[in-house]
């Protein structure tokens, strides 16, 4: 197993909502670190007080890792290789780019990304490799 783990969003607002990763992620093995990816996309949703202090706590104790030029570049090529494999809609593609960005962030760190939304990290990682565990 990596050092270094990334939640996913989907992990992490599942936890905002219902408590219910809490213990899990308190004891995870590896250190914590955050996606910018992640972090933008629960700003994005974040409505409450208690959301956005828990976002701000999240980043200020985990250093946050961005994706590359070459990340982005590469995203946009899986992305097109996806969309001829599996005929996604443009809309489909417009969810998945984020989930690249955030796979090929952890693959870029060796980290491993703790997600709890499996159909899309496995259609991702036909191609590309990166370690990940599905809650």
């Amino acid at each position: 197993m990596s050092d270094l783990v990334i939640f996913d969003t989907s992990v992490l607002i599942d936890d905002l909502r219902t408590g219910r990763h809490e213990q899990r992620i308190q004891s995870v093995t590896g250190l914590i670190r955050n996606s910018s990816v992640v972090l933008a996309e629960l700003w994005r949703g974040a409505t409450k007080l208690a959301e956005r202090e828990f976002l701000r706590a999240f980043a200020r104790n985990h250093p946050i890792l961005t994706p590359t030029e070459g990340n982005w570049l590469d995203s946009g090529q899986i992305l097109a290789k996806i969309r001829a494999e599996h005929g996604v809609t443009p809309d489909k593609l417009r969810d998945l780019h984020f989930d690249v960005l955030i796979a090929l962030t952890a693959r870029s760190y060796g980290a491993r990304l703790i997600m709890s939304n499996r159909v899309d990290f496995e259609i991702i990682r036909g191609h590309c490799n990166f370690q990940f565990e599905v809650w």
